[in-house]
């Protein structure tokens, strides 16, 4: 699955780590996540869609 979520951090100025404490989870799963070798769970998606106030969909897309 394809997402933005690098860039959607960046332009805030967060670090990894920042994302992670924002969202209650590792540091190692934020980067997992970028790096497209880990999805998350659904409950994880809506929490990192409301705390960039946009939808799951403008954040990830399906990967071919």
């Amino acid at each position: 699955m394809k997402n933005r979520l690098k860039v959607l951090r960046a332009e805030r100025g967060w670090s990894q780590q920042d994302l992670a404490e924002r969202l209650e989870v590792s540091r190692q799963s934020v980067n997992a996540i970028e790096t497209g070798r880990y999805d998350p769970s659904l409950p994880l998606a809506f929490r990192i869609a409301d705390l960039f106030g946009m939808t799951i969909e403008e954040i990830f897309q399906r990967g071919e």
